[in-house]
């Protein structure tokens, strides 16, 4: 058994469903660790959140089922470092566009001699009650590397990108798709749809996990049934707002 329940997930065939944190709020994630999702991703890199915020999120995962992810705003080691030694089990690169890119992604979340983490976790022990040694020798099996497949240069590269070594999960960003094709908010045009299938295709002859974003139960348990094993069920903000539409609805005004 992995200390990284989302490997044990994937390991019996399960898929895993969670939610992006851009609020730099403790209580916030206090909440969404508990209501039912088996991950949260802390973003960095489009939500106003600090590594010392960071930290405290990580922290509010602690005794829940949710895994602490986090997404950096860009592919360098230094970015990723501090969030795992505060405790993240997966560090999410974005605009992962070659093979070389995702392979630089894998090594910033692995000891040598797999990859170029170094020396200092003095918080990330902490969770499972381990020595700063023990957690080391568990790490690299543990925690995770997550790529964005979010431009055409990476849908072109597809085959490519998937066969880096250490590469764990593929996300394919349909907004970012969108957008560097040039169609705006637009993830139903047919050449969005188009590039999603190809990303599709080329993860799912691979070993890397497949993930992507659903905008409703019934499109998750469709992509479920075509693969996926990684759904992104909203954000924190976006899941506020359909909560609060939801006991207004049909209120007299």
């Amino acid at each position: 058994m992995s200390m990284n329940r989302l490997r044990n997930l994937w390991q019996a065939g399960k898929p895993a469903y969670g939610a992006i944190v851009t609020m730099p709020s403790p209580q916030v994630v206090q909440v969404l660790s508990r209501a039912g999702f088996d991950w949260l991703l802390i973003d960095l890199e489009h939500g106003p959140i600090d590594l010392a915020t960071a930290h405290s999120l990580i922290l509010a995962t602690a005794d829940t089922p949710a895994v602490p992810l986090a997404r950096i705003a860009a592919n360098v080691p230094w970015l990723a470092k501090p969030l795992l030694d505060a405790g993240a089990l997966g560090i999410c690169v974005p605009m992962v566009c070659t093979r070389s890119d995702a392979e630089a992604a894998a090594r910033a979340v692995r000891y040598p001699p797999q990859g170029e983490r170094m020396w200092g976790p003095f918080y990330a022990p902490l969770r499972w009650g381990l020595s700063m040694g023990d957690y080391m020798r568990a790490a690299n099996e543990a925690v995770m590397s997550l790529i964005t497949i979010e431009h055409m240069d990476a849908v072109r590269s597809i085959d490519e990108i998937v066969t880096a070594p250490g590469v764990d999960v593929a996300i394919i960003g349909p907004g970012d798709l969108a957008t560097s094709l040039g169609h705006y908010g637009q993830r139903d045009h047919p050449e969005v749809q188009a590039a999603i299938r190809t990303a599709e295709a080329g993860i799912l002859k691979s070993r890397v996990i497949l993930a992507g974003v659903a905008w409703s139960a019934e499109q998750a348990k469709q992509m479920v049934a075509a693969g996926y094993r990684m759904i992104f069920l909203g954000l924190d903000w976006s899941l506020l707002q359909r909560g609060c539409a939801e006991v207004l609805d049909g209120l007299p005004r």
